[in-house]
């Protein structure tokens, strides 16, 4: 029979399980609350899960070498380089929308394989294949587009970045929103639901059990790169509609929010922990702080800095966390 559970037990839970970005959620919520008036209201609401929407998904998408122990430092240049070529598929070669969207998160799936391949097959560091992937997508941005935005996108494309799911004639949320709901949905299937998703937390967890267990474990490090890259150029085709441009700097800097977002949703940088529920609260606590500081017109030099020290606090927790749970087993 269990013992039932103390109010020490509970709240070691609340501070140190899956979910434990609630609290200081909320604690944020009440804050923003009352120093800003118009932060508690619908359309700021809407301002603000749009906005970080495109972040929760490439969250969403790096939590999966996370899991491995690993980071995808390229993420952001990817978003970029892709954003170019949905952009350039779209005016240079008028291609179908719907055909250069898929082509587009094919190559960022194809870009992540070959960063996976690198670490897997040739022993080059996740830390290093993927920041060379990061300086090689981002000079290719500039070298592609000579410095300059690609403009002159078909109107066939607005939707996807600019337009609201409506019901009845009324404008309800926005589509970035809905696909941000749609990515957390499916990859909270896989990692819970699915063979594959079991043998991504047993190659995090452990490798050499997973070896052990006849699990190919360089495939699978391979795969969660090319997941991961690919939900980077699906953000890229939501960030070209929402701007009407291919923007050259687009991504810059994003993969660090992306990590921010699922450290603070409960992924752990050593990897088979963390949930993808989890990581959109994350992502949403991260919006959220932004948003309040942009309403206290607290200028975006000084919200760097506020993120800075939040990701640091947060890797700490994070290690933290780890010695308590190895000094308990």
């Amino acid at each position: 029979m269990d013992k039932p559970k103390t109010l020490k037990d509970r709240l070691t839970s609340l501070i140190f399980g899956d979910y434990m970005i609630l609290l200081p959620a909320l604690i944020l919520v009440v804050i923003w609350t009352v120093v800003a008036p118009n932060f508690m209201t619908y359309s700021n609401w809407m301002n603000l899960l749009r906005q970080v929407s495109l972040i929760a998904i490439l969250a969403a998408g790096m939590f999966f070498p996370m899991l491995t122990g690993a980071i995808d430092l390229g993420l952001g240049s990817v978003v970029g380089i892709t954003g170019i070529v949905f952009a350039k598929l779209l005016v240079d070669y008028q291609m179908n929308t719907l055909l250069a969207a898929i082509l587009t998160v094919l190559l960022g799936a194809a870009i992540g394989a070959a960063a996976g391949i690198l670490i897997t097959k040739f022993g080059v560091p996740s830390f290093i294949a993927t920041l060379g992937v990061q300086f090689i997508g981002r000079g290719m941005c500039y070298v592609i587009t000579n410095s300059y935005p690609v403009s002159g996108l078909p109107d066939s494309i607005a939707w996807f970045g600019r337009g609201y799911l409506s019901v009845g004639g009324t404008d309800l949320i926005p589509w970035p929103v809905v696909f941000m709901f749609i990515v957390f949905a499916v990859v909270a299937f896989i990692t819970t639901k699915t063979k594959f998703g079991r043998f991504v937390y047993t190659v995090g967890g452990n490798e050499e059990a997973a070896y052990l267990s006849g699990i190919n474990s360089q495939a699978i490090r391979t795969s969660v790169f090319a997941i991961c890259d690919g939900i980077g150029a699906l953000v890229a085709v939501i960030l070209v509609s929402r701007l009407n441009s291919g923007q050259p700097q687009g991504g810059t800097g994003w993969e660090f929010k992306a990590v921010i977002a699922s450290v603070m949703g409960g992924a752990s940088l050593s990897g088979g922990k963390g949930n993808a529920i989890g990581v959109a609260l994350g992502a949403i606590f991260v919006g959220v702080l932004e948003n309040g500081m942009t309403l206290l017109n607290i200028s975006s030099y000084h919200q760097q800095v506020v993120q800075g020290v939040v990701l640091i606090l947060a890797i700490m927790f994070d290690v933290y966390k780890n010695r308590r749970l190895a000094e308990a087993k």
